[in-house]
């Protein structure tokens, strides 16, 4: 019998519409959990049971008078440390942060809450965000429950790490490069990297997206259709669109799909990667999919100026600090940062021009397609104790070419299981869609649910 903290958000809605489970003994089971796997894991900030607790009552009273406060209400979810919840600091995962209670929620958490969800606590991540590991200064080290000695991902490490273990079905990242799809392919999650705009973000930044990570798609859709409600705080937010998330049915017969195997720059794909993802583009091609192959676009010019960039960007934060609290930023993210002390103003502007070079190559090569695949991951999940898979700040993105670009170029994309490694270490597709097409790149991973081969149990506590 599957445990209650295993249930999908799907699942728990329509036992609580049947008066067969209460959030009440839902929400019990995930704290059991929690407890039991946290001393390994490490993935929580700021766990709050009785907070978690009284919300699951509140719910738990809706439900017996048949008038739920939304889509998601007594159903479990965490929610990255890096998006405010009224009344808790936000360290940003970073030693060197004043701990300032925040004001109010930001856009993310006030949907949840307002739908009713019961958040049991927020998720660990890296320094600023700035690593795909759960590297951290301020947080202990989170850890993949697939493999306890390998890294869970990151930015949102403890979102994945989370999901995996089963602290309820909901979980909430970010991504700016692949923080939401790399730890969801490391972990066998799906992990949604929206549209741009999609989902309102506060603050808001060119590239930066808030999205679901959970075990099913039709998880993801559920919580999409809560996240996605709009908020005046982002300017950059897309205007408000009537999303039918839950409608996931699709016919992949005569689908253009483009299998991108080489993401141009960066690390290989190990041969595993290659062979699962390319596994997967002949089960759509079975589906009765059209598949062709599509060349890489990202360049060694883009990739690399993107760095300089983010390197001064980072670096300007880092120079306004007292050097004691800089001292307390992680030696590797220092490092890094340091790198683009020196740099021309003309070579920061250059660098800041490969996000629109990015763009217009991740645009014009997928074109012709509906969707394409590709790895999420060149490699599978590494040592956590590493800050990333080459663990060297002067090469510090050469795992993120399959992702990073379509931060740049506001498309959808979704990390999906496909596969795993000899040593069992999940694998991640990548499935990418035309942009704004949120609701197709779901139904097609939704889809691939159905096509690719059994799935393993999820790794107990």
């Amino acid at each position: 019998m599957t445990e209650l903290a295993d249930l999908t958000a799907v699942e728990l809605v329509a036992e609580y519409r049947a008066g067969t489970l209460s959030p009440v003994e839902v929400t019990e089971a995930v704290l059991t959990r929690i407890e039991a796997a946290e001393p390994v894991l490490r993935a929580t900030y700021a766990l709050d049971p009785d907070a978690a607790l009284a919300a699951a009552r509140a719910a738990e009273r809706r439900w017996s008078r048949g008038a739920p406060a939304g889509p998601v209400d007594g159903v479990p979810v965490t929610v990255k440390e890096n998006i405010a919840t009224r009344g808790t600091p936000v360290p940003l995962g970073s030693a060197a942060t004043e701990l300032v209670p925040a004001a109010e929620d930001a856009p993310a958490a006030a949907r949840l809450r307002e739908s009713g969800a019961v958040l049991l606590a927020k998720t660990t991540m890296p320094d600023y965000g700035m690593l795909s590991s759960g590297l951290s200064s301020f947080h202990p080290l989170s850890r993949n429950p697939w493999d306890t000695g390998r890294t869970p991902g990151g930015s949102s490490s403890g979102a994945a790490a989370a999901a995996a273990a089963g602290y309820g079905p909901l979980h909430v990242g970010t991504d700016i490069g692949g923080s939401i799809r790399l730890p969801a392919g490391w972990c066998g999650l799906v992990g949604l990297k929206p549209s741009f705009g999609r989902v309102p973000v506060d603050p808001p930044y060119p590239g930066r997206v808030v999205g679901p990570i959970t075990r099913t798609v039709a998880d993801t859709a559920l919580l999409m259709a809560v996240l996605s409600t709009p908020d005046d705080r982002d300017h950059l937010s897309l205007p408000p669109a009537d999303i039918a998330w839950q409608e996931l049915d699709i016919d992949l017969t005569g689908l253009r799909v483009g299998h991108l195997p080489s993401a141009g720059v960066g690390l290989d794909p190990e041969p595993e990667v290659a062979a699962a993802v390319a596994a997967a583009a002949r089960a759509f091609a079975s589906a009765g999919a059209v598949v062709e192959p599509v060349e890489p676009f990202l360049t060694r010019e883009m990739l690399d100026g993107l760095d300089r960039f983010w390197r001064v960007r980072f670096w300007t934060d880092l120079a306004r600090m007292p050097d004691g609290r800089r001292d307390r930023v992680l030696p590797y993210i220092r490092e890094w940062a340091e790198g683009g002390a020196g740099l021309s103003g003309t070579e920061v502007y250059q660098g800041f021009a490969q996000m629109d070079a990015m763009s217009v190559a991740a645009l014009r090569a997928c074109q012709p397609f509906d969707v394409v695949l590709s790895p999420v991951s060149p490699v599978p999940a590494f040592p956590a104790e590493a800050a990333s898979p080459t663990n060297d700040p002067a090469r510090p993105f050469e795992h993120i070419g399959f992702t990073v670009a379509l931060n740049m170029s506001g498309q959808p994309a979704v990390s999906v299981n496909c596969g795993y490694t000899v040593d069992g270490l999940p694998i991640g597709l990548q499935i990418t869609g035309r942009r704004f097409d949120d609701l197709g790149v779901l139904r097609v991973a939704s889809a691939y649910e159905q096509l690719r081969p059994p799935q393993r149990p999820w790794p107990s506590p």
